[in-house]
């Protein structure tokens, strides 16, 4: 497993490497640290002096990084690079194979203005792993669960495959999560398929289905999240209608997610 832990050196991105760190694999995990220095070129004879300067001070701050957490057993390695950060970031852990991209943010109000405009959502839209969103807020030692938000369609089988699998890893819990605008015996039917499918693809994991009914999907998951902090919450990106609901409804979203859950998007 290795993981790409983009760093700016801020005191948030330290608390995603931290996390980061415990999802790893120690006997066979890695992590990758990526700075990008992103120079805007006003004077050209002083660009050259400046990146330079830029270089030397990121690639100590990595050495230093790397020598504090030494002592956890998980292998780090770091790149720093000069480009566009979301481009490079996603180029990089598409080279190096990575599980997973684990980024923090400092969104303070609303999972919007943390995500949206951000280096973080260009990350999500050019990566081809999954992203994991570490908000500034997140009490990540308190995390026991991973909670994977499905809508039953045929896509999300793969998804399903591969957090069951990192759940098992990371010895968390596994739920999904299944939020029903309208009643009736067909979604009625979903929901026992699904308990019925998981029982026979995974025997013997515990799994609980959580089935929200709301006028919406926003109030359905501001519902479950009133009740469910100690998780990170997993969500796929092919998912176009909730993709869409969740980056274009600000004052929903600060409502239902309450930055200090952190986000898992599935590519």
């Amino acid at each position: 497993m290795k993981l790409v832990v983009p760093l700016d050196f801020s005191e948030n991105s330290l608390k995603a490497l931290e996390f980061a760190m415990g999802l790893a694999d120690k006997k066979h995990g890695k992590i990758l640290l990526v700075h990008v220095v992103e120079l805007v070129y006003d004077f050209a004879s002083q660009s050259a002096l400046a990146l330079d300067s830029m270089f030397k001070d990121a690639e100590n701050l990595m050495k230093k990084i790397i020598k504090t957490y030494e002592g956890s057993g998980v292998p780090m390695e770091s790149q720093v690079v000069e480009g566009t950060a979301s481009v490079s970031i996603a180029r990089i852990a598409e080279e190096q194979g990575a599980t997973l991209i684990v980024m923090g943010t400092q969104g303070a109000s609303g999972i919007k203005k943390a995500l949206m405009g951000t280096v973080t959502v260009n990350v999500v839209k050019e990566a081809s792993c999954p992203v994991l969103v570490v908000p500034a807020k997140a009490k990540v030692s308190e995390i026991r669960k991973v909670t994977l938000a499905l809508e039953f369609a045929n896509h999300e089988e793969e998804f399903l495959d591969w957090m069951v699998n990192m759940a098992k890893k990371w010895s968390f819990g596994f739920e999904i999560l299944h939020i029903q605008t309208s009643q009736g015996f067909l979604e009625d039917l979903s929901v026992l398929g699904i308990e019925s499918y998981l029982a026979k693809k995974y025997a013997g994991l515990a799994t609980r289905i959580h089935t929200f009914y709301a006028e919406s999907t926003m109030d359905g998951l501001d519902l479950y999240l009133d009740e469910h902090e100690d998780m990170i919450l997993v969500m796929c990106h092919e998912h176009r209608n909730l993709w869409e609901q969740i980056i274009k409804k600000s004052h929903s979203i600060q409502m239902a997610y309450h930055t200090h859950i952190p986000l898992l998007i599935l590519m």
